[in-house]
């Protein structure tokens, strides 16, 4: 008979959750179920654990997520004794305590197998409180030793000029255009010139700062998909590389974006102090174009707090810095998304909408479409319209939704985006009430849509 050391490790975190095994079993098949992986586990299965029991597949990783979620700070398998020594090289947890460039090898080992990678990604609100207890962890750590060639400012222009390709290709074509070819551009070329020598600290620095920026461009590819557990992953460690760039701001863009993922996620838990932390690290380092990005955000999260008046103030002065001199360039790391005022107008749309004012709003996103170019970034651009085209709707202007639902569909051939997908079928539903009712520009937006829908296939 088989003796079975009891995992004390595991036993002591749930003591500390305060869970009931029920109540852990029933929040592991919530996290299954968030990758796409139905499980049946029950306070058996957590009682087995207890006792030894390995779980099997990946149950492991949604424990120790589950268990993060539920404690406030980062877990990995490892941390509840579940994970072997094998296992360890493999682990893609979400430790920021070893070189940024090292931690991302393994994510992007899997990320070249995906189907692995995102059965065991899940977003997590532990991980999106995570930067603001370990500012100093990342930023303090010794740089890694630098061997082979010695690398100059034309070495980090070549890497921006790429990822600037990666972006406007992300943009005009969606999230699934690209990707495999940019984590292997990260992988075999960026990450040894971040390991090489330079001619001085500065050029690594703008290195560390480039690396950050590709791979927080995986990111979004990763959120754009649909994918939001991998695309977190990505943002942590754009922001380790951020971080220990020691480029002021750059760090605090990134958890910028994080705010923003979990406000879309509609998980405000971090948001706030994320959007706060991140605008506290930029203001004074940065152009007011580049400041006016950070306000903005914190303005939404204002918003989705119910701070109605404050928000709305951070959102006028914004507005207002985007109309003051010009100041200095905005970095290449704050153009994600194209020209700040669009971004703007378009985070100051989702302000007006979270308080109500479905007028604002809807003009707020026509603004920002209009302020793209959009043969760059024609995803962006339709989902914009969509947005305002939902509001205009919601005022019982179905005509005018409709004319501008058919825009945006003008910007969507060729986009490979659940984002743009997710849009289309929306707007199918909001269509069939009045379709039924035989209103003709409802039909023939419907038509178009189903033609839409069956000639492109959901990205996997």
């Amino acid at each position: 008979m088989t003796t079975r050391t009891p995992n004390r490790q595991l036993r002591d975190l749930v003591a500390e959750s305060g869970l009931t095994y029920a109540a852990l079993a029933k929040a592991v098949r919530t996290v299954a179920a968030e990758c796409g992986v139905a499980l049946r586990t029950n306070k058996s299965a957590v009682e087995h654990w207890i006792a030894g029991v390995a779980p099997q597949g990946d149950t492991g990783r949604f424990l120790a997520v589950a268990l993060s979620r539920q404690l406030d700070r980062i877990l990995t398998p490892h941390d509840l004794g579940l994970a072997g020594p094998d296992e360890t090289q493999d682990d893609i947890g979400l430790s920021l305590g070893t070189d940024p460039i090292d931690a991302l090898l393994p994510m992007w080992k899997v990320e070249l197998d995906r189907r692995r990678f995102l059965a065991s990604s899940a977003y997590s609100v532990a991980a999106a409180a995570l930067p603001l207890s370990h500012v100093r962890e990342v930023a303090d750590r010794t740089a890694a030793a630098r061997t082979g060639r010695i690398a100059g400012m034309a070495e980090v222009a070549a890497v921006r000029d790429m990822v600037r390709v990666f972006s406007e290709m992300d943009e005009r074509h969606g999230g699934q255009h690209g990707r495999s070819a940019l984590v292997t551009y990260l992988r075999d070329d960026v990450a040894p010139l971040c390991r090489g020598r330079f001619r001085t600290e500065e050029i690594r620095r703008q290195m560390l700062s480039a690396a950050a920026r590709g791979v927080h461009l995986l990111g979004f590819k990763s959120y754009d998909a649909g994918q939001q557990g991998a695309a977190q992953r990505y943002y942590l460690q754009s922001y380790a590389l951020a971080a220990e760039s020691g480029i002021r701001g750059h760090d605090g863009f990134v958890m910028r974006t994080m705010a923003m993922q979990g406000l879309k996620l509609h998980r405000p838990e971090h948001c706030q102090g994320l959007a706060e932390t991140g605008l506290n690290r930029a203001r004074g380092h940065v152009d007011a174009q580049t400041e006016a990005l950070f306000r903005v955000v914190h303005s939404h999260t204002l918003a989705k707090g119910g701070h109605t008046r404050a928000a709305l103030a951070e959102a006028e002065r914004a507005r207002a810095m985007l109309a003051g001199q010009p100041g200095d360039d905005v970095p290449y790391w704050a153009l994600s998304w194209g020209p700040p005022a669009a971004s703007v107008y378009s985070r100051t749309a989702k302000v007006y909408e979270a308080i109500g004012d479905h007028r604002a709003a809807a003009e707020q996103y026509a603004r920002a479409a209009a302020a793209r170019p959009a043969g760059t970034y024609a995803r962006i651009v339709a989902l914009d319209l969509v947005a305002g085209a939902e509001l205009q709707l919601k005022r019982g202007r179905i005509e005018q939704a409709c004319a501008t639902w058919d825009r945006a569909m003008d910007h969507m051939d060729g986009v490979r985006s659940v984002r743009t997908r997710k849009a289309v079928v929306r707007m199918r539903a909001d269509l069939a009430r009045f379709r039924a009712r035989g209103v003709r520009c409802a039909a023939d937006l419907d038509e178009r849509t189903a033609d839409f829908l069956a000639a492109s296939r959901a990205p996997t």
